[in-house]
């Protein structure tokens, strides 16, 4: 057997595969041979059917199976010793007058080479690193949600503006018919207030659906209507009021602070505040985080620059789509793929250059500190460590799970990559101001 190459460019090369008939005769003949013990041939006894006819019947496809089964394992052995980095699989060309009864074969195959490149995340501006803080609107809002919830609802006779209304919305053509509880915080529009402001208990008020609320979310929740039912509903609906209440706001004690963090963990308001501040910066941490690794990403994608080979990449495509392609689809294909490939390309050389796989041990690690945050949202703060071994080790039995972890810890050891070599600016942002500048 013997395996040549032809570098046609950078990025394409064709592999020769010429295999001989010692390369495959031996293993041919003794599959036939193990035929010839088992076929079941009429006219003949078990083991003693011809070879010639044995041959007749099964010789064409196993030699083709065999044939086939060296060459996969010889170009295989051939891309790992001659380390090509190739783009998708190898693709065989297409010989005219090929022919099986020939004893010495000679297959072709076209290969996309992966580009050579340095990668380059820093462009002429600095990446903005938002420091997302929780105002105090924020703080006092969080305060004033917290009161609420574990506040008492006192029965009133007419109702204002930051009441809840109980009733039912009933539209019979839509097959509305749902009770539920209004906060009129949430009311959008003067007229609609008025409505309900004006409503005593037993009292039924017709509304329109469209622009009754500030979110449409709040639609969907009063109406229990899909989201797809919600879009544009524009219909009359009768609400009839069964209760109006006013919350009465928790007061601001040790007993409201030991109900939400446990007994003398929180002592004082401006200990609440803190409390409030620092872990909605955590969260918020997150959304930072990964906003800045989204904008890493897009400052790589743009500043490091490399060719593909792209006519092999579309043919490809076209070659090993579940569905038959033609050209042109194959080419839509490959564009709609392109960004996200020559990221893979460029995170790749970033993981290989700089030694950032994840090790089995970084990975047990990783999932045990993951375990360590959930049980301590269910107030296990003190875990032992063999009960958190003992956990990993069912959760990394899961393939499923492997992956996903993996990769949470792959992100994390990128992103410490990024704030280390990517020119960076650090700015402090409200949520609202972030959502804007990120989102707008």
């Amino acid at each position: 057997m013997n395996i040549s190459k032809e570098q046609l460019d950078e990025l394409n090369a064709v592999v020769t595969v010429d295999i001989a008939k010692e390369d495959y005769t031996d293993k041919v003949e003794n599959i036939l041979k193990d035929y010839r013990k088992n076929a079941n041939i009429p006219g003949f006894r078990k083991g003693h059917v011809p070879m010639g006819l044995v041959k007749k019947q099964y010789g064409k496809a196993v030699l083709v199976d065999e044939v086939n089964k060296l060459l996969q394992d010889a170009l295989n052995k051939y891309l790992t010793e001659e380390k090509l980095d190739v783009l998708g699989n190898p693709l065989p060309k297409e010989q005219e007058n090929f022919d099986w009864e020939a004893e010495d074969y000679s297959f072709e195959f076209e290969l996309g080479l992966a580009p050579k490149f340095e990668v380059k995340l820093n462009g002429k501006k600095a990446i903005t690193h938002y420091k997302i803080v929780a105002n105090d609107e924020m703080i006092d809002n969080q305060i004033k949600t917290i009161q609420k919830q574990y506040g008492k609802l006192i029965p009133k006779d007419v109702a204002e503006k930051e009441d809840l209304i109980a009733g039912s919305f009933v539209n019979e053509e839509k097959e509305i018919n749902n009770p539920t509880t209004v906060s009129l915080e949430k009311v959008k529009g003067k007229r609609n207030l008025d409505k309900f402001l004006s409503a005593k208990v037993g009292d039924t008020i017709t509304l329109k659906t469209k622009g009754l609320f500030n979110d449409d979310h709040d639609l969907i929740n009063a109406l229990k209507i899909s989201q797809d039912d919600a879009h544009d509903l524009d219909v009359e609906v009768a609400f009839t009021v069964t209760e109006i209440n006013t919350q009465e706001l928790a007061d601001l004690d040790k007993e409201l602070f030991d109900k939400l963090y446990g007994p003398d963990a929180i002592k004082s308001v401006t200990e609440l505040r803190d409390r409030i501040k620092e872990d909605a910066e955590k969260q918020f941490e997150q959304q930072s985080e990964q906003q800045l690794l989204n904008a890493i990403t897009e400052a790589a994608l743009e500043n490091t620059k490399f060719e593909l080979p792209v006519e092999f990449l579309q043919k490809w495509i076209q070659a090993t789509g579940e569905q038959p392609l033609t050209v042109d689809q194959a080419k839509d294909e490959f564009e709609k793929s392109e960004k996200g490939l020559r990221y893979q390309l460029i995170e790749g050389k970033i993981i290989n250059d700089n030694n950032l796989q994840v090790t089995f041990d970084e990975l047990k690690a990783f999932a045990k500190e993951l375990i360590k945050g959930q049980m301590a949202q269910f107030g296990q703060n003190s875990p032992e460590d063999k009960e958190l071994d003992d956990i990993a080790a069912r959760i990394l039995s899961n393939q499923d799970e492997v992956k996903r972890i993996s990769e949470q810890l792959m992100s994390k050891k990128l992103l410490n990559y990024y704030k280390e070599n990517a020119k960076l600016k650090t700015k402090e942002v409200s949520f609202d101001e972030f959502i804007k500048e990120v989102y707008k």
